[in-house]
């Protein structure tokens, strides 16, 4: 198994590092005062080592705080979106399916009726598309 090295500079880890504390800072609290205050707080102990020069130290502060990040982890983050995609994404990824066009040829006309300059546009957008088919434009 070949070993392949990390592609991140440091600043984005200290970037992602901040973002996950920020979320576990939402998942902690749950009224927006309270959050932004622990927030304002957060971004100022940030920003208290940015002038950090030396590669040592500015690792050793990194990992201080991922330390810190897991020692304080929330047992129910909610920093999970309920869209989110991929394998630890939210529970709502894809549940909104968007129903094909054909779907409202099959409405009641009682249906049809409360949109009438829709349906009236749609009809004869209908006629143009089968006429162009027919006529081979849109192959």
């Amino acid at each position: 198994m070949a070993f392949a090295p990390e592609l991140r500079t440091h600043a984005q880890k200290v970037c992602s590092l901040y973002k996950q504390a920020m979320r576990q800072i939402e998942s902690y609290y749950g009224q927006r005062n309270v959050v932004r205050y622990h927030q304002v707080i957060l971004r100022s102990r940030f920003d208290a080592n940015k002038c950090v020069s030396d590669p040592k130290d500015q690792r050793r502060l990194y990992w201080v705080g991922e330390h810190e990040l897991f020692l304080t982890k929330h047992p129910l983050p909610i920093a999970k979106f309920a869209t989110s995609v991929g394998i630890a994404g939210g529970v709502a990824y894809q549940r909104v399916i968007e129903p094909p066009d054909w779907v409202v040829d099959y409405w009641h006309p009682l249906e049809k009726a409360q949109y009438p300059e829709y349906f009236q546009t749609r009809e004869i957008r209908k006629c143009e598309y089968i006429a162009k088919w027919y006529k081979g434009e849109m192959m």
